[in-house]
């Protein structure tokens, strides 16, 4: 190996050293197949190891020569393919080759020389965000930023070239001109690639077969690099073909049977019950061409996987080629090869294994994992040819006759999209935690810097203390600083986004070709629907500290289609898994808390809006509704009566665990979906009383749970012997009370957009739906209002848990209610209201006078309340209740005063 890199170290293109060729021609001419190939085994085995564990030096110097050296052999076509047939996925982790290890230690990279200015943010806004106003910096803080910046740049500067030399080997192994001797590079690497992605979906629990993610993060990016490049190549040679900018996998792929997608959940169910439920219909024998074999039909299923003992009928039902490699998937513990945080392991246990023979994959063997069957597909199965349509068999007709690229690309951009959902994303998200230190020491810095100009002069003991603290934390930013810039250029750089950015879209192109061709829909597997989702929180949420999502071309326009899959499928059907349906739902939920994708929900067409409010007032029984409700109260918020806070008034001194939660975004209500929703109850005569029973049901379930759990608090907290009340209780505790005060605000919101649903008593329902909302509206107000209750004693406790518990959000949202009811309504409807309300047996004057700060005299003897116990009074919240709204109440209490009593009698 020192003689090969010895002919490199000159320097110059790989090409301007053809000596390596002629010595591999050499050795294949000379030596036995035998020798050549245990030889380029130990050779590609030195140089996996030397990349690997050579020391990171300021030029990356070392990486780069092992690489050339990799490129320069994997150059020679034979050794290419014996390669990729027999070692780089089967004997090692060739994925190594395309990852950049980050430092151990700042020194050993030379980054203090690359980067001698370090910066940090140093302004931040009330959430402890960093603030992005550069006016507030002064010139001092700029010449570092600049500075720090520029070392960054040089930094990617380097690192690019290590990433282009990555690209390069990927290009080589994607090659599918090369047709001497078998058949081309490409169509190998597909095989061994499927199968590798076989092993990372399959082994989920196994980590010594995984491909550690942080690997697959780099992989990921290479690949995009590389497949891009072959794509625009074939687009320039065949002018019908689409770029890859426009780039997505035709729906046929999910159905065709072409690609194998294991046992991996689809959108409608397992493969094996898709095929059973749609083998009658229409669409798979003629829209889609397939002929279905009845022993298809056998395919093991997840139930199959369970079972020790495989039926010898299931085993001849399976074909042939699958089985004449089921030996091959059972094979040693090594040839899984490294998963690196275990490399010593890895490197003593293969070295050792090279010199065993490789089992025979002849023998037939009980395996638990579904045997592949693409392990020897060829060009022409892929590709196609002379009336055989490849990858393109059964195109719908939606779909264009002329393929859209070569189909070997279509298949390995299918890989990158389940390449992402195995482990990408995830790993993207884990990094972040770096930025989130660099701002945590940074306030301490501050806070510490802040501390000190406080320092009284007599007290030097503290001083020195704040001095010592201060150069620790400016001691672990400079590292923390340098560190952040390797990661930001290895992992959050502009190119990376723009990788990310890439696949999101071509997941929704994927998707909205897929939801053209009706119930074939159901074939495409989850985590199409995955990747959309989280590749698009990764730029929302990853990305956003180094580089911003809007400035990417046709963001808006993006979003819109996002918007328009979430507000589609959230309730489609064709979809039947729970935890994908749940996820769909979580997704537009936070969608709708953010201003600008808001702004995207109302740009896609209307019939789509109003198709999407229709699934939002379904009844609540039978399906999951609490993120629908959350849905709807985000679309109020912002509206209702005292309901344009961010936080809780008193939650206001605490922090926030973590200020970008969707729950915690300024309020942004939408009145165009509002809009939706009134024309919709207005006019849909059977939807209105069906979904407000529903609310009302839930709203009595959830109020009931959440006083009879805290009577159990109440009752453990009052027992003399020490006690522990379980942290879960309290946490199921205030989920009711949440539960109870978004469904009072769904309330609110149908009262003042269609009031006429209750107080318009020539429709069917609208008095029953009256007294059951008077109903509950009293119990609540009696619960909460009682002087010395359960509910004041609980709230004073103020137990972890129970922050969210408190007077004001529960009180304002019946407030809301009523002010609707009762004053901001026509005098018909006011004056039905306060019949149905005062003749109510629960109803309780005290109740509505309490909101105004009103109490009741006290009774003789009986104690006086201690002055420093301050009574709830909505004149006390002047930031988030105005005078208008106050006036109100004050006018609804009026309403309601004892002479009224008659007149509502009379009025029933």
């Amino acid at each position: 190996m020192n003689f090969l890199l010895s002919i490199l170290e000159g320097g110059g293109a790989v090409e301007a050293h053809p000596l390596i060729q002629q010595l591999l021609d050499l050795m294949w001419l000379l030596m036995e197949d035998y020798e050549v190939h245990e030889c380029l085994k130990q050779l590609l085995m030195s140089l996996l190891r030397a990349y690997r564990f050579s020391p990171i030096v300021p030029d990356l110097g070392l990486q780069i020569h092992y690489l050339r050296l990799t490129i320069a052999i994997l150059k020679h076509e034979k050794s290419r393919k014996y390669l990729l047939q027999n070692v780089l996925f089967d004997v090692l982790r060739s994925v190594v080759f395309f990852y950049i290890k980050s430092p151990l230690r700042v020194e050993e990279a030379g980054l203090q020389e690359l980067i001698p200015t370090t910066w940090w943010p140093n302004r931040f806004n009330k959430e402890g965000k960093e603030s992005k106003e550069v006016k507030d910096e002064s010139a001092e803080e700029r010449l570092r930023r600049r500075a720090y910046e520029r070392g960054c740049q040089r930094l990617k500067k380097r690192i690019e070239v290590v990433e282009e030399l990555q690209v390069q080997i990927l290009k080589l192994l994607l090659n599918n001109k090369d047709h001497g001797g078998g058949g081309a590079s490409r169509y190998i690497f597909l095989n061994k690639f499927r199968k590798f992605l076989q092993e990372n979906a399959s082994n989920r629990g196994n980590l010594t077969v995984l491909c550690p993610p942080e690997y697959m993060v780099c992989f990921l990016h290479r690949l995009i690099s590389a497949l891009r490049h072959y794509w625009d190549e074939h687009k320039m040679k065949n002018l019908s073909a689409l770029s890859s900018e426009d780039a997505y996998v035709p729906p046929q792929l999910f159905y065709n049977g072409k690609v194998d997608y294991f046992d991996l959940q689809r959108l409608g169910g397992l493969l094996s019950h898709l095929k059973k439920t749609l083998k009658g219909k229409y669409d798979l024998a003629s829209k889609a061409n397939i002929l279905i074999d009845p022993a298809e039909l056998q395919a093991v299923t997840m139930d199959d996987l369970d079972e020790d003992e495989e039926s010898a009928v299931s085993t001849a039902q399976r074909p042939a080629a699958a089985l004449a490699i089921g030996g091959a998937l059972a094979r040693p513990s090594w040839l899984s090869s490294p998963t690196l945080g275990r490399a010593n392991r890895f490197l003593s246990t293969a070295a050792v294994s090279l010199m065993t023979p490789r089992r025979s994959p002849g023998a037939l063997e009980k395996v638990k994992v579904r045997t592949l069957n693409v392990e020897q597909r060829t060009e022409e199965d892929i590709e196609g040819s002379h009336g055989n349509e490849g990858l393109w068999l059964g195109r719908p007709a939606e779909e264009p006759e002329q393929p859209i690229t070569e189909n070997s690309l279509l298949e390995i951009l299918d890989g990158i999209v389940m390449m992402y959902n195995l482990s990408v994303h995830q790993q993207l998200g884990k990094m972040v935690g770096v930025s989130d230190d660099v701002n945590e020491y940074a306030m301490a810095l501050k806070d510490t810097e802040e501390k000190i100009s406080r320092c009284p002069k007599r007290r030097r003991d503290i001083y020195e203390e704040l001095v010592k603290s201060q150069k620790v934390f400016s001691e672990k930013l400079n590292h923390l600083s340098r560190r952040l810039a390797w990661i930001n250029v290895t992992i959050y750089s502009k190119e990376k986004m723009q990788d990310i950015y890439w696949l999101l879209r071509v997941c929704i192109r994927t998707i909205e070709h897929g939801d053209r061709i009706g119930s074939l829909f159901a074939f495409m597997p989850e985590f199409y629907l995955s990747v959309a989702m989280n590749s698009y929180s990764a730029l929302k949420n990853y990305f956003s500290p180094v580089n911003s999502m809007e400035e990417l071309p046709g963001y808006e326009e993006t979003l819109t289609h996002l918007a328009a899959i979430l507000a589609k499928h959230f309730a489609d059907p064709r979809i039947v898994g729970t935890d994908i349906r749940d996820s769909l739902m979580q997704a537009l939920a936070s969608y709708v808390c953010y201003p600008h994708s808001l702004r995207a929900v109302e740009r896609i067409p209307e019939d789509q809006r109003i198709s999407m409010m229709r699934n939002l007032l379904a009844p609540y029984e039978q399906r999951p509704w609490a993120q629908t409700n959350w849905i709807l109260v985000r679309l109020w918020r912002g509206c209702g009566f005292g309901y344009r806070y961010t936080r809780l008034p008193h939650l206001l001194k605490t922090k926030p665990e973590d200020a970008n939660l969707p729950s915690l975004q300024k309020p942004c209500p939408s009145t165009l979906l509002q809009q939706h929703m009134a024309d919709l109850l207005r006019s849909d005569r059977e939807m209105a009383p069906s979904f407000l029973n529903s609310v009302l049901n839930q709203l009595n379930w959830a109020f009931s749970e959440f006083i009879g759990m805290i009577q159990e608090i109440q009752q453990a907290a009052e027992r003399l012997e020490r006690n522990f009340v379980d942290s879960r209780q309290l946490k199921v505790c205030a989920t009711c009370f949440d539960l109870s005060v978004s469904l009072l605000r769904v309330l609110e919101m149908t009262v003042t957009l269609a009031p006429e649903i209750f107080l318009d008593w020539s429709r069917p329902s609208s008095e029953l739906l009256l007294r059951r909302l008077a109903q509950l509206l009293n119990q609540v107000l009696n619960r909460v209002t009682a002087e010395r209750n359960l509910f004041d004693r609980v709230v004073n406790l103020r137990l972890p848990g129970l922050e969210s518990v408190d007077h004001y959000p529960i009180l304002v949202a019946v407030t809301g209610i009523l002010v609707q009811l009762l004053v901001d309504t026509d005098f018909q409807g006011a004056e039905r209201a306060t019949a149905v309300l005062l003749a109510d047996p629960c109803f309780q004057l005290r109740s509505i006078q309490y909101l105004l700060g009103h109490t009741e005299p006290l009774a003789e003897g009986a104690a006086s309340p201690s002055s420093e116990k301050k009574h709830f009074s909505l004149q006390s919240y002047t930031d988030y209740i105005s005078q208008e709204e106050v006036a109100k109440v004050e006018q609804m209490l009026g309403h309601l005063s004892e002479e009224s009593k008659q007149a509502a009698a009379s009025t029933l």
